[in-house]
């Protein structure tokens, strides 16, 4: 354990800590709205930095990284398809959201539907994030901590031994600052993290080359793209961990609910001072969701080349860390990691602080509380949640194929059908409550069935595909026998401004097609003829860049003299 990573760790770690300290000081942190959705004032690039910061956790980097050292770039997939949802969620999902001024998911899903569907609801959530969320965040921050600083060897204790005492390490910060600060806390670590984690996840990749060309950057590159060159092919296979006809089905499935139902994700865009913002915020995370490949998925093509003998393919990024990186960075590298697993576990465990006070406890226990008395619910029931991850975390040691793909498949029992009863919400007025019970209920029971009861050679994905369209039918049939007495309405609760940014279809256009290129520029590897689809992607991409550049310089230079000509017309 070197005392110059330890320096840089905990430098950087204070610095972070003292920043969030000095915004928070005269912040509301201790009312209802101050506490749980900062008070609705979150702009555009906070939002985007939240958002990846809460997305950007170690079982992200760990656990991508693995499935990349295994089988390539195809499973950049989980990240870059990305796009498409947080397009839904700037045009279709967060309009209504903001509309209704709701705190949680849930909320809608009672008005939508009933008490009794958000209290399903609810528990989905809560149950998720106790033994799924939280405890995988812990889990693999604690394997690549004690990879990093090596703990094991430093304090002569065995790897359960140091797994535990890292997972206690964590859960103990992270409940410091989700119980204590709340969101606004929370948003503002993000903030700073998230330049933090950019900057180190592109040195990651960038010493990992070098590395491969004993120095130089571009023998590394050469090495890259001409020794297993199929390694950096983003068409993923019929054998691949995410194949490319489930990346267009099921994953788009299982992404929608993630960026678009998601409490823990939702809840910053629910944060927004408007709409528009929201809206910037959401498109701007997806043009950030295309680095992703460069910071999640090429340092474990790189660690392939590197090693050819980790005993876990889990184990590849720490490895690969140590390996390649200064010892000064390693030490700051692990401060932002640590500032991730951090704002990955406050953020799921302030959304289910929320989720119970605002939910569970104001519908059931207590339907006269204050929002004084909700704060401290919230609070306690985190530090509860928070204990019960920290115990479960350790056990995830032997997940089965790998953390990332068994997390995915885990979260795909509730995900689906939670996904379909809110678009179907959304769109059909007429369907009844009882259409979404019996949709939650065989979409869970078929998923199990399918994915663990009965051993089909059917990729996880294709059974979430076929999930959701049985249960659209199943809930269009409800609907048609048994409809809603009255349809449902979108009222407005003037919550925040509702006008939406001008350029919000544009810019989403030129977000698909960035997707599409990215796609379209790695598939040649795979001996795909896709140049010629990059090079038209890009300039399209080009295009809409220029004409919001212009727009904003236009609408910046204009605004004063309009002004002035509206004064002087007064006067």
């Amino acid at each position: 354990m070197s005392i110059q990573q330890i320096v840089s760790f905990i430098a950087f770690t204070l610095l972070v800590a003292f920043i969030t300290w000095w915004k928070l000081r005269k912040a509301d942190t201790g009312s209802q709205q101050g506490y749980f959705l900062a008070g609705r004032s979150l702009k555009a690039p906070v939002i985007a930095a939240s958002l990846m910061l809460t997305n950007l956790s170690t079982e992200q980097l760990v656990g991508l990284t693995g499935q990349a050292y295994r089988s390539g770039m195809s499973v950049m997939a989980w990240e870059v398809i990305s796009a498409i949802p947080l397009i839904f969620l700037a045009l279709i999902f967060l309009p209504r959201y903001l509309q209704r001024g709701i705190a949680t998911i849930p909320d809608f899903i009672e008005e939508r539907y009933d008490k009794t569907t958000r209290i399903i609801i609810d528990c989905c959530f809560l149950i998720a994030t106790g033994i799924c969320f939280l405890p995988i965040i812990l889990y693999s921050g604690a394997l690549a901590f004690n990879s990093m600083f090596h703990v094991t060897e430093a304090f002569g204790i065995s790897q359960n031994a140091a797994i535990w005492a890292m997972v206690t390490v964590l859960g103990i910060c992270g409940i410091l600052y989700a119980v204590v600060g709340g969101m606004r806390a929370i948003a503002i670590a993000d903030v700073i993290n998230g330049i933090g984690l950019v900057i180190g996840g592109l040195m990651v990749p960038f010493f990992g080359l070098l590395a491969m060309g004993n120095g130089s950057l571009s023998q590394g590159i050469d090495r890259l793209t001409q020794d297993h060159s199929q390694m950096l092919n983003s068409i993923g296979g019929s054998h691949d961990p995410v194949p490319i006809g489930a990346a267009l089905t099921g994953l788009i499935l299982v992404n929608t609910f993630y960026w678009c139902t998601n409490q823990g994700i939702v809840q910053r865009t629910l944060a927004s001072k408007s709409l528009s913002e929201g809206q910037k915020g959401a498109l701007l995370t997806a043009v950030l969701k295309m680095l992703d490949p460069l910071i999640l998925v090429l340092p474990g093509v790189i660690a392939f080349h590197l090693f050819q003998d980790l005993p876990k393919a889990d184990m590849a990024y720490p490895a690969l860390v140590n390996k390649v990186m200064p010892l000064p960075l390693v030490g700051f590298f692990s401060a932002v990691l640590f500032g991730a697993i951090i704002s990955a576990f406050c953020g799921f465990l302030n959304s289910a602080s929320t989720l119970f006070s605002m939910g569970i406890y104001r519908r059931i226990i207590n339907e006269q509380a204050t929002p004084d008395q909700l704060v401290s619910v919230g609070r306690r029931f985190g530090f509860i949640v928070a204990i019960v991850s920290v115990l479960v975390a350790p056990w995830i040691a032997n997940a089965p194929q790998g953390l990332y793909t068994w997390m995915k498949q885990l979260n795909g029992i509730y995900n689906v059908p939670l996904v379909t009863i809110v678009i179907m919400g959304f769109f059909f007025p007429r369907i009844p409550a009882i259409a979404a019970k019996a949709a939650m209920f065989l979409g869970i029971c078929s998923y199990i069935v399918v994915n663990y009861l009965v051993k089909f050679d059917f990729h996880f994905l294709y059974v979430l595909a076929c999930t959701f369209c049985i249960n659209v039918v199943l809930m269009l049939v409800i609907g048609a026998i048994k409809p809603r007495a009255t349809p449902f309405k979108f009222h407005d609760a003037f919550a925040v401004d509702m006008a939406p940014w001008r350029h919000v279809k544009i810019a989403s256009v030129g977000v698909l097609f960035a997707m599409m290129g990215v796609y379209s520029g790695l598939a040649q590897f795979g001996g795909y003829a896709s140049q010629w689809l990059t090079v038209i992607c890009y300039l399209i991409v080009a295009a809409v860049v220029v004409y919001l550049i212009y727009s904003h310089w236009h609408e910046r230079h204009t605004a004063p003299a309009e002004l002035a000509s509206d004064v002087k017309d007064k006067s």
